[in-house]
């Protein structure tokens, strides 16, 4: 019985420690428990991309378990060459979007042209960039939690990707479905916004 347990603690420990796509590999030889892993890993972090991602934290976790469905129906299927991160966050995107149709209530005013153009603000120049330490900044952490939830949808959701969750701006384009140049343009315009709501901020 004492090897049995010495076995499990030491499998849950490698576990625990593999790469997302290992795991992946393990799930398909037959071992569940690597499921459950990758459940634990990424249950928070997606919820909280599907909170803001639709508006609302309780239908969220109803968005995040169907999430959660379609990975396991379609584990089977990933390419364990690529990103295990960038795809479930593609999943997530995707359900978050069913949800928006079938309710009717895509904010289609806070969405860009096909083409991703602003020409005014693509040719804004601004010579005093917002600094990353402002992201882990204690003291302005509520502060910027209000304004970026106030932002577009498209603009919130690169700021957050890059600097909450640390997608670059290639994988924020896979997940999106949308140019590299339309990523960085939209992570432009919302920074830019956030740095002129920020002039106001007391330091």
């Amino acid at each position: 019985m004492h090897q049995i347990f010495a076995y499990e603690r030491i499998n849950n420990y490698i576990m625990d420690n593999e790469s997302d796509e290992k795991l992946v590999e393990y799930f398909r030889s037959g071992e569940k428990k690597a499921l459950e892993v990758l459940v634990f890993r990424y249950f928070k972090v997606i919820y909280n991309f599907c909170s803001r991602y639709v508006g609302d934290v309780n239908v969220a976790e109803d968005i995040t378990q169907e999430t959660f469905v379609k990975v396991w129906k379609n584990l089977n299927r990933f390419d364990t060459h690529k990103k295990f991160k960038t795809w479930i966050f593609q999943i997530a995107k995707n359900t978050c979007i069913d949800y928006l149709r079938k309710k009717k209530s895509i904010p289609f005013s806070n969405f860009e042209d096909e083409d991703g153009t602003n020409n005014f603000v693509d040719n804004f120049v601004d010579n005093s960039p917002l600094p990353d330490e402002i992201f882990i900044r204690k003291d302005l952490s509520d502060f910027l939690e209000k304004n970026i939830n106030e932002l577009p949808v498209n603009y919130k959701m690169v700021i957050l990707m890059y600097h909450k969750n640390e997608f670059n701006f290639r994988e924020i384009s896979e997940i999106m479905d949308e140019s590299v140049d339309t990523i960085k343009s939209r992570y432009r315009r919302g920074m830019i916004s956030l740095r002129k709501k920020l002039n106001g901020y007391k330091y």
